[in-house]
This record gives structure tokens, sequence and C-alpha cells, in this order.
């Protein structure tokens, strides 16, 4: 069991290898991972303990945490015997980062109370209360126009489908919205984190 604390990868590495299917990309992303709760716990600890925290670092880790789903896609690639398609890669990546930034929304009460990396603590935590929703759908806002830019680039067809796809996942995720990925709601920031978790913790 030691052996998977210090090398969590090291069982999926091994029968990726059997079965003919590990690739130097599909190995950095497992790299990716490690890099990701690296970061993760880096930034928590720091948030913890009131120190501070830097936008690489952030950004670094929001982009990084998705490394499971390219994992999967590159996997995907492997079995159908087809070259990966760059510009694929680079649509999902954006995709990939709004999904992200959508769950830490939905999470972010959860997230605080279990000390989690959450790009909205993680902003309040570098921005202030104040503006740190600002900063955020900044961003947001700019993921979003280059994802409808690269949308565009895509075949009609898979652009469609794709398209059809997120408004079934929003759909049954209970949003209703023009937009492929629901209505963006930033919930209240919780400005003094310590209080609020005692204040959780007392009430039950």
């Amino acid at each position: 069991m030691n052996m998977f604390k210090t090398d969590p990868f090291r069982p999926l590495v091994a029968q990726l290898e059997c079965l003919g299917l590990l690739t130097e990309r599909i190995t950095e992303q497992l790299r990716c991972g490690d890099e990701y709760w690296a970061l993760e716990r880096k930034l928590c600890s720091a948030l913890m303990n009131q120190k501070e925290i830097s936008i690489e670092d952030v950004m670094r880790a929001i982009h990084l945490k998705s490394f499971d789903f390219r994992v999967l896609n590159l996997l995907l690639y492997q079995l159908r015997g087809e070259k990966v398609n760059e510009l694929h890669m680079e649509f999902l990546s954006i995709s990939e980062f709004l999904v992200e930034v959508s769950d830490d929304l939905f999470d972010y009460e959860d997230d605080v109370m279990e000390n989690n990396f959450n790009i909205l603590r993680m902003f309040v935590g570098i921005y202030g209360a104040s503006a740190a929703p600002v900063m955020l759908a900044k961003h947001i806002a700019e993921a979003e126009e280059k994802y409808d830019s690269l949308l565009k680039t895509l075949d009609p067809q898979l652009s469609l489908s794709y398209q059809r796809r997120c408004e079934e996942a929003t759909r049954e995720g209970g949003k209703i919205s023009g937009h492929p990925f629901g209505t963006w709601s930033i919930p209240p920031v919780i400005v003094d984190e310590e209080l609020h978790r005692s204040n959780c913790f007392t009430s039950k």
C-alpha cells in the first residue's frame, strides 16, 4: 500500500503498458495530476494559514485539475488507433476549464468547509471579497469567448452534437439557459472562512 502513496498511478501505468496503450502524452498528463495535487496542498495550506498565494499558481492548478479528462481523451485516441487531433484537444481544454469553474461555484461552501481547492476561494484570498467575483467573471467571459471561437472551427456536425450533449447535461443538472454551460451564478463569498467553519460546526 505504501507504493500507492508515493506513486498512486503505478498500477494504472503498469496496466496501460501491458495493453500497449501508454504514450508519452498520457504519462505527461499523469505527471500533471501529481503537480495538481501538490499545488492543491500548497494553496489550501496557505489559505488556512493566511499566507499569500499567487494568481499564477491558482490558474495553473485549475487547468491541471482536468488531467483525468485529458487522460481519458488521449486513451480514446489510442483505442481507436487515431492520431490526436490538436484542435479538439485545445477546444476540450477550454471546455474543461469552464466545467471546473462551474463545479467549483456549485461546491463553493463545501470546499470552504473541507479546505479543498476552489477557484472562487482562491480569488477571494488574492483579490478580497468584493473584487473576487468581478475578477472571476472576467476570466469566465474570456474563456467563453475563446470557447465560442474554437467551437466555430470544429466540424459542423461534431459542433452540433457537442452542444446538444452539453445542453442535455445542463438540463440534467437542473439548469436551463441559452448557454451550453448554463447560467453563471457566483455564490455569496465567505469573508472569514475560519469563523464560517466554526459557526457551522457549532450549529451542528
